[in-house]
Protein backbone atom coordinates (compact mmCIF):
# COMPACT_ATOMS: atom_id res chain seq x y z
CA UNK A 1 0.00 0.00 0.00
CA UNK A 2 0.89 3.40 -0.40
CA UNK A 3 0.46 4.49 2.74
CA UNK A 4 3.03 2.69 3.92
CA UNK A 5 5.67 4.65 2.30
CA UNK A 6 7.69 6.74 3.66
CA UNK A 7 8.55 10.38 2.05
CA UNK A 8 11.61 12.42 3.02
CA UNK A 9 12.03 16.00 2.66
CA UNK A 10 13.18 17.32 -0.62
CA UNK A 11 13.17 13.84 -2.14
CA UNK A 12 10.02 14.48 -3.90
CA UNK A 13 6.15 13.14 -3.71
CA UNK A 14 4.84 10.31 -5.59
CA UNK A 15 2.48 11.60 -8.57
CA UNK A 16 -0.64 9.63 -7.37
CA UNK A 17 0.20 10.63 -3.69
CA UNK A 18 -0.25 14.64 -5.21
CA UNK A 19 -3.47 13.95 -6.92
CA UNK A 20 -5.06 12.43 -3.83
CA UNK A 21 -3.97 15.44 -1.81
CA UNK A 22 -5.20 17.81 -4.14
CA UNK A 23 -8.47 15.87 -4.79
CA UNK A 24 -9.22 15.67 -1.01
CA UNK A 25 -8.35 19.05 0.26
CA UNK A 26 -11.33 20.08 -2.72
CA UNK A 27 -13.51 18.11 -1.25
CA UNK A 28 -12.46 18.99 2.30
CA UNK A 29 -12.30 22.90 1.86
CA UNK A 30 -16.00 22.62 0.05
CA UNK A 31 -17.46 22.08 3.56
CA UNK A 32 -16.99 25.70 4.11
CA UNK A 33 -18.39 26.43 1.31
CA UNK A 34 -21.53 24.73 1.21
CA UNK A 35 -23.65 27.15 2.97
CA UNK A 36 -22.77 30.33 1.06
CA UNK A 37 -25.83 29.44 -1.84
CA UNK A 38 -28.40 27.84 0.63
CA UNK A 39 -28.34 30.25 2.98
CA UNK A 40 -31.83 31.99 1.90
CA UNK A 41 -33.16 28.61 1.52
CA UNK A 42 -31.98 27.83 5.40
CA UNK A 43 -33.50 31.32 6.30
CA UNK A 44 -37.10 30.43 5.23
CA UNK A 45 -36.83 26.84 6.66
CA UNK A 46 -35.90 27.94 9.76
CA UNK A 47 -37.67 30.72 9.83
CA UNK A 48 -35.08 33.63 11.05
CA UNK A 49 -33.20 36.62 10.12
CA UNK A 50 -30.44 37.56 7.28
CA UNK A 51 -28.56 38.80 9.81
CA UNK A 52 -28.91 35.04 12.11
CA UNK A 53 -28.65 32.90 9.02
CA UNK A 54 -25.35 34.87 7.66
CA UNK A 55 -23.66 33.98 11.13
CA UNK A 56 -23.57 30.50 9.70
CA UNK A 57 -20.49 31.60 7.10
CA UNK A 58 -19.11 33.64 9.48
CA UNK A 59 -19.26 31.07 12.21
CA UNK A 60 -18.00 28.26 9.85
CA UNK A 61 -14.73 30.41 9.00
CA UNK A 62 -14.00 30.96 12.33
CA UNK A 63 -13.79 27.46 12.76
CA UNK A 64 -11.89 26.50 10.48
CA UNK A 65 -9.70 29.46 11.36
CA UNK A 66 -9.72 27.54 14.88
CA UNK A 67 -8.96 24.50 13.28
CA UNK A 68 -5.74 26.18 11.89
CA UNK A 69 -4.73 27.50 15.09
CA UNK A 70 -5.22 24.14 17.23
CA UNK A 71 -4.97 21.36 14.91
CA UNK A 72 -2.74 22.30 11.71
CA UNK A 73 0.78 22.38 14.52
CA UNK A 74 -0.10 19.11 15.40
CA UNK A 75 1.37 18.09 12.23
CA UNK A 76 4.73 18.75 12.93
CA UNK A 77 4.66 17.13 15.81
CA UNK A 78 2.25 14.01 15.47
CA UNK A 79 1.24 11.65 12.62
CA UNK A 80 -0.28 13.34 9.96
CA UNK A 81 -2.46 10.24 8.73
CA UNK A 82 -3.50 9.92 12.64
CA UNK A 83 -4.51 13.54 12.53
CA UNK A 84 -6.63 13.65 8.84
CA UNK A 85 -7.92 10.48 9.49
CA UNK A 86 -9.16 11.62 12.88
CA UNK A 87 -10.89 15.00 11.66
CA UNK A 88 -12.59 13.49 9.06
CA UNK A 89 -14.47 11.45 10.97
CA UNK A 90 -15.73 14.64 13.19
CA UNK A 91 -16.09 16.54 10.17
CA UNK A 92 -18.58 13.48 8.56
CA UNK A 93 -20.32 13.87 12.02
CA UNK A 94 -20.84 17.35 12.08
CA UNK A 95 -22.02 17.75 8.62
CA UNK A 96 -24.73 14.74 9.19
CA UNK A 97 -25.82 16.85 12.69
CA UNK A 98 -26.50 20.01 9.87
CA UNK A 99 -28.82 18.30 7.81
CA UNK A 100 -30.36 16.43 11.15
CA UNK A 101 -31.02 20.18 12.44
CA UNK A 102 -34.25 22.01 12.63
CA UNK A 103 -32.57 24.76 15.13
CA UNK A 104 -30.41 27.81 13.76
CA UNK A 105 -28.49 27.25 16.93
CA UNK A 106 -27.77 24.01 16.11
CA UNK A 107 -26.58 24.37 12.71
CA UNK A 108 -24.74 27.23 14.25
CA UNK A 109 -22.89 25.22 16.75
CA UNK A 110 -22.30 22.08 13.76
CA UNK A 111 -20.99 24.16 11.37
CA UNK A 112 -18.01 25.55 14.03
CA UNK A 113 -17.39 21.91 14.04
CA UNK A 114 -17.58 21.76 10.40
CA UNK A 115 -14.98 24.08 9.88
CA UNK A 116 -12.75 23.52 12.62
CA UNK A 117 -12.45 19.69 11.02
CA UNK A 118 -12.05 20.96 7.19
CA UNK A 119 -8.29 22.40 7.55
CA UNK A 120 -6.72 18.86 5.96
CA UNK A 121 -5.43 20.96 2.94
CA UNK A 122 -3.02 23.46 5.23
CA UNK A 123 -2.10 20.03 6.38
CA UNK A 124 -1.38 18.62 2.96
CA UNK A 125 0.21 22.32 1.07
CA UNK A 126 3.22 21.97 3.82
CA UNK A 127 3.91 18.52 2.70
CA UNK A 128 4.07 19.94 -0.77
CA UNK A 129 6.64 22.58 0.43
CA UNK A 130 8.56 20.41 2.48
CA UNK A 131 8.93 16.78 0.53
CA UNK A 132 9.07 18.50 -2.65
CA UNK A 133 11.98 18.58 -4.67
CA UNK A 134 13.29 22.21 -4.38
CA UNK A 135 12.55 23.21 -7.94
CA UNK A 136 8.82 21.57 -7.55
CA UNK A 137 7.95 23.25 -4.49
CA UNK A 138 5.70 26.22 -5.65
CA UNK A 139 4.81 24.37 -8.43
CA UNK A 140 3.59 21.23 -6.57
CA UNK A 141 1.55 23.67 -3.79
CA UNK A 142 -0.25 25.40 -6.45
CA UNK A 143 -1.04 22.06 -8.22
CA UNK A 144 -3.12 21.41 -4.23
CA UNK A 145 -3.86 24.90 -4.13
CA UNK A 146 -5.78 24.16 -7.26
CA UNK A 147 -7.69 21.12 -6.04
CA UNK A 148 -8.86 23.34 -2.69
CA UNK A 149 -9.65 26.43 -5.72
CA UNK A 150 -11.74 23.50 -7.38
CA UNK A 151 -13.44 22.56 -4.27
CA UNK A 152 -14.28 26.00 -3.38
CA UNK A 153 -15.97 26.52 -6.79
CA UNK A 154 -17.54 23.18 -7.05
CA UNK A 155 -19.20 23.28 -3.63
CA UNK A 156 -21.40 26.56 -4.31
CA UNK A 157 -22.14 25.24 -8.06
CA UNK A 158 -22.88 21.66 -6.18
CA UNK A 159 -24.61 23.23 -3.92
CA UNK A 160 -26.48 25.84 -5.54
CA UNK A 161 -28.06 22.88 -7.92
CA UNK A 162 -28.61 20.38 -4.74
CA UNK A 163 -30.68 22.81 -2.60
CA UNK A 164 -32.85 24.21 -5.49
CA UNK A 165 -33.70 20.46 -6.68
CA UNK A 166 -33.26 18.77 -3.59
CA UNK A 167 -33.07 20.97 -0.08
CA UNK A 168 -30.34 22.06 1.87
CA UNK A 169 -30.84 19.36 3.60
CA UNK A 170 -29.70 16.93 1.49
CA UNK A 171 -26.04 18.96 0.33
CA UNK A 172 -25.13 17.97 3.99
CA UNK A 173 -26.23 14.54 3.86
CA UNK A 174 -23.96 14.05 0.78
CA UNK A 175 -21.13 16.35 2.60
CA UNK A 176 -20.81 13.69 5.33
CA UNK A 177 -20.67 10.77 2.37
CA UNK A 178 -18.19 12.97 1.20
CA UNK A 179 -15.96 12.98 4.55
CA UNK A 180 -15.87 8.73 4.44
CA UNK A 181 -14.59 8.99 0.90
CA UNK A 182 -11.73 11.30 2.18
CA UNK A 183 -11.19 9.21 4.72
CA UNK A 184 -11.06 5.82 2.73
CA UNK A 185 -8.34 7.77 0.29
CA UNK A 186 -6.68 9.13 2.62
CA UNK A 187 -5.74 6.12 4.79
CA UNK A 188 -4.59 4.06 1.84
CA UNK A 189 -2.92 6.61 -0.22
CA UNK A 190 -0.78 8.94 2.35
CA UNK A 191 2.24 7.89 3.18
CA UNK A 192 3.89 8.25 6.67
CA UNK A 193 6.10 11.25 7.44
CA UNK A 194 8.78 12.03 9.82
CA UNK A 195 8.12 14.89 12.62
CA UNK A 196 9.81 17.87 13.06
CA UNK A 197 8.81 19.13 16.63
CA UNK A 198 9.44 17.07 20.14
CA UNK A 199 7.98 18.33 22.56
CA UNK A 200 4.59 18.62 24.58
CA UNK A 201 1.43 20.42 22.87
CA UNK A 202 1.92 23.52 25.20
CA UNK A 203 5.35 23.95 23.72
CA UNK A 204 4.33 23.67 20.19
CA UNK A 205 1.50 26.19 20.35
CA UNK A 206 3.86 28.28 22.04
CA UNK A 207 6.34 27.96 19.40
CA UNK A 208 3.49 29.07 17.22
CA UNK A 209 3.36 32.67 18.90
CA UNK A 210 7.15 32.98 18.99
CA UNK A 211 7.60 32.26 15.19
CA UNK A 212 5.14 35.46 14.59
CA UNK A 213 6.77 37.48 17.00
CA UNK A 214 10.19 36.96 15.42
CA UNK A 215 9.32 37.00 11.95
CA UNK A 216 7.57 40.45 11.28
CA UNK A 217 8.24 39.68 7.46
CA UNK A 218 5.86 36.75 8.18
CA UNK A 219 3.25 39.08 9.31
CA UNK A 220 3.37 41.16 6.84
CA UNK A 221 2.37 38.15 4.49
CA UNK A 222 -0.07 37.14 7.22
CA UNK A 223 -1.66 40.27 6.77
CA UNK A 224 -1.74 40.64 2.95
CA UNK A 225 -3.51 37.00 2.81
CA UNK A 226 -5.70 38.16 5.55
CA UNK A 227 -7.16 40.96 3.42
CA UNK A 228 -7.01 39.73 0.01
CA UNK A 229 -9.09 36.65 0.98
CA UNK A 230 -11.65 38.98 3.29
CA UNK A 231 -11.64 40.73 0.31
CA UNK A 232 -12.72 38.28 -2.21
CA UNK A 233 -15.19 36.46 0.93
CA UNK A 234 -16.98 39.61 0.80
CA UNK A 235 -18.89 39.48 -2.52
CA UNK A 236 -20.04 36.21 -1.45
CA UNK A 237 -21.23 37.06 2.39
CA UNK A 238 -24.42 38.55 0.73
CA UNK A 239 -24.66 37.09 -2.83
CA UNK A 240 -27.74 34.92 -1.82
CA UNK A 241 -29.68 37.88 -0.53
CA UNK A 242 -28.60 40.49 -3.42
CA UNK A 243 -29.30 37.93 -5.87
CA UNK A 244 -32.93 37.05 -4.80
CA UNK A 245 -34.12 41.17 -5.03
CA UNK A 246 -34.54 43.57 -7.67
CA UNK A 247 -33.36 43.06 -10.60
CA UNK A 248 -32.66 39.69 -10.48
CA UNK A 249 -34.79 37.49 -8.43
CA UNK A 250 -33.03 34.63 -8.47
CA UNK A 251 -32.68 31.46 -6.06
CA UNK A 252 -29.16 29.36 -5.07
CA UNK A 253 -28.68 27.50 -8.13
CA UNK A 254 -27.97 30.93 -9.45
CA UNK A 255 -25.59 31.72 -6.82
CA UNK A 256 -24.14 28.51 -7.77
CA UNK A 257 -23.66 28.96 -11.29
CA UNK A 258 -21.75 32.24 -10.08
CA UNK A 259 -19.62 30.34 -8.46
CA UNK A 260 -18.35 28.66 -12.02
CA UNK A 261 -16.93 32.31 -12.79
CA UNK A 262 -14.12 31.59 -10.20
CA UNK A 263 -12.63 28.84 -12.17
CA UNK A 264 -10.25 31.16 -13.63
CA UNK A 265 -8.46 31.58 -10.17
CA UNK A 266 -8.65 27.47 -9.87
CA UNK A 267 -6.86 26.89 -13.07
CA UNK A 268 -4.17 30.07 -12.83
CA UNK A 269 -3.14 28.60 -9.41
CA UNK A 270 -2.02 25.55 -10.91
CA UNK A 271 0.36 27.57 -13.21
CA UNK A 272 0.83 30.88 -10.89
CA UNK A 273 3.58 28.90 -8.75
CA UNK A 274 6.24 28.20 -10.81
CA UNK A 275 6.19 32.61 -11.96
CA UNK A 276 7.13 32.78 -7.94
CA UNK A 277 10.63 32.80 -7.91
CA UNK A 278 10.63 34.90 -11.02
CA UNK A 279 8.62 38.10 -10.21
CA UNK A 280 9.18 37.86 -6.19
CA UNK A 281 6.20 38.37 -4.14
CA UNK A 282 6.34 42.23 -3.72
CA UNK A 283 5.07 42.19 -7.64
CA UNK A 284 2.80 39.59 -7.16
CA UNK A 285 1.17 41.32 -4.53
CA UNK A 286 0.88 44.27 -6.61
CA UNK A 287 -0.69 42.26 -9.06
CA UNK A 288 -3.02 41.06 -7.21
CA UNK A 289 -4.02 44.47 -5.30
CA UNK A 290 -5.07 45.84 -8.69
CA UNK A 291 -7.02 42.86 -9.67
CA UNK A 292 -9.12 43.33 -6.22
CA UNK A 293 -9.62 47.26 -6.56
CA UNK A 294 -10.48 46.60 -10.44
CA UNK A 295 -13.07 44.03 -9.72
CA UNK A 296 -14.85 46.66 -6.98
CA UNK A 297 -14.78 49.02 -9.32
CA UNK A 298 -16.92 46.31 -11.60
CA UNK A 299 -19.08 45.32 -8.95
CA UNK A 300 -20.43 48.94 -7.36
CA UNK A 301 -21.27 50.57 -10.95
CA UNK A 302 -22.19 47.20 -12.78
CA UNK A 303 -23.38 45.21 -9.82
CA UNK A 304 -26.99 45.07 -10.73
CA UNK A 305 -26.10 43.31 -14.23
CA UNK A 306 -24.48 39.34 -14.47
CA UNK A 307 -21.87 40.68 -16.50
CA UNK A 308 -20.78 43.21 -13.82
CA UNK A 309 -20.58 40.00 -11.02
CA UNK A 310 -19.36 37.75 -13.51
CA UNK A 311 -16.10 40.63 -14.01
CA UNK A 312 -15.79 41.33 -10.01
CA UNK A 313 -16.26 37.37 -9.06
CA UNK A 314 -13.30 36.31 -11.87
CA UNK A 315 -10.82 39.34 -11.07
CA UNK A 316 -11.63 38.82 -7.18
CA UNK A 317 -10.06 35.15 -7.76
CA UNK A 318 -7.16 36.10 -9.74
CA UNK A 319 -5.93 38.48 -7.43
CA UNK A 320 -6.37 36.52 -4.16
CA UNK A 321 -4.45 33.59 -5.91
CA UNK A 322 -1.49 36.23 -6.90
CA UNK A 323 -1.54 37.13 -3.47
CA UNK A 324 -2.13 34.35 -1.32
CA UNK A 325 0.53 31.72 -3.59
CA UNK A 326 3.25 34.13 -3.33
CA UNK A 327 3.17 35.44 0.18
CA UNK A 328 2.25 31.81 1.59
CA UNK A 329 5.29 30.69 -0.13
CA UNK A 330 7.26 32.99 1.56
CA UNK A 331 5.91 31.99 4.92
CA UNK A 332 6.61 28.59 4.35
CA UNK A 333 10.35 29.18 3.08
CA UNK A 334 11.51 31.38 6.32
CA UNK A 335 11.01 28.48 8.50
CA UNK A 336 11.12 25.50 6.74
CA UNK A 337 11.39 23.22 9.45
CA UNK A 338 7.98 24.64 10.91
CA UNK A 339 6.74 24.45 7.90
CA UNK A 340 2.98 23.69 9.50
CA UNK A 341 3.31 26.07 12.40
CA UNK A 342 4.52 28.60 9.47
CA UNK A 343 1.27 27.80 7.32
CA UNK A 344 -1.03 27.93 10.65
CA UNK A 345 -0.07 31.38 11.15
CA UNK A 346 -0.30 32.15 7.48
CA UNK A 347 -3.87 30.55 7.15
CA UNK A 348 -5.68 31.81 10.55
CA UNK A 349 -4.80 34.80 9.34
CA UNK A 350 -6.75 34.66 5.83
CA UNK A 351 -9.55 32.76 7.17
CA UNK A 352 -9.70 35.54 10.31
CA UNK A 353 -9.23 38.01 7.61
CA UNK A 354 -12.24 35.81 5.61
CA UNK A 355 -14.25 35.92 8.88
CA UNK A 356 -14.14 40.06 9.39
CA UNK A 357 -14.90 40.39 6.04
CA UNK A 358 -18.05 38.51 5.73
CA UNK A 359 -19.19 39.92 9.11
CA UNK A 360 -18.42 43.05 7.78
CA UNK A 361 -19.88 42.63 4.74
CA UNK A 362 -23.62 41.59 6.75
CA UNK A 363 -23.14 44.74 8.13
CA UNK A 364 -22.78 47.11 5.33
CA UNK A 365 -25.63 44.86 3.68
CA UNK A 366 -27.84 45.89 6.62
CA UNK A 367 -26.74 49.95 6.62
CA UNK A 368 -26.21 50.61 2.77
CA UNK A 369 -27.20 47.06 1.07
CA UNK A 370 -25.11 46.42 -2.65
CA UNK A 371 -23.12 49.25 -1.34
CA UNK A 372 -22.08 48.67 1.53
CA UNK A 373 -20.46 45.00 0.43
CA UNK A 374 -19.13 47.07 -2.29
CA UNK A 375 -17.18 49.67 0.29
CA UNK A 376 -16.46 46.87 2.36
CA UNK A 377 -14.65 44.60 0.25
CA UNK A 378 -12.38 47.98 -1.37
CA UNK A 379 -11.15 48.33 1.86
CA UNK A 380 -10.13 44.95 2.33
CA UNK A 381 -8.13 45.28 -1.13
CA UNK A 382 -6.50 48.21 -0.77
CA UNK A 383 -4.60 47.72 2.26
CA UNK A 384 -2.53 44.83 0.61
CA UNK A 385 -1.28 47.20 -2.15
CA UNK A 386 -0.17 49.94 0.77
CA UNK A 387 1.78 46.99 2.79
CA UNK A 388 3.92 46.96 -0.46
CA UNK A 389 5.92 50.43 1.20
CA UNK A 390 6.21 48.86 4.26
CA UNK A 391 9.59 46.68 2.80
CA UNK A 392 10.87 46.95 -0.91
CA UNK A 393 12.36 43.56 0.06
CA UNK A 394 8.91 41.92 0.25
Amino acid sequence: MAGLSTLRPNQGIPAPTLLMMSAVAGLTVANLYYNQPLLESIRIDLACSESLTNLITVVTQAGYALGLLLIVPMADMWPRRRIALTIMSIAAVMAAAIAASHSIWTVLAASLGLGVCSVIPQIFIPIAGQFSEPEHKSRNMGYILSGLLTGILGARVISGYVGQWAGWRTMFIAAAVLMLLCLALTLRMLPRMPGTFSGTYGSLIKSVWKIFVTHPRMRLYALRGACAFGSMMSIWACMAFHLSGEPFHAGSRTVGLLGLCGVVGAVAASGIGKYVPRLGIRKMTVTGAFSQIAAWAAAVSLGHTYAGLIAAIILLELGAQFMQLSNQSGCLQAVPDASNRANTIFMTSLFLGGSLATLSSSIGWRLCGWNGVCLTGAVFAIIPFFTIFADKNS
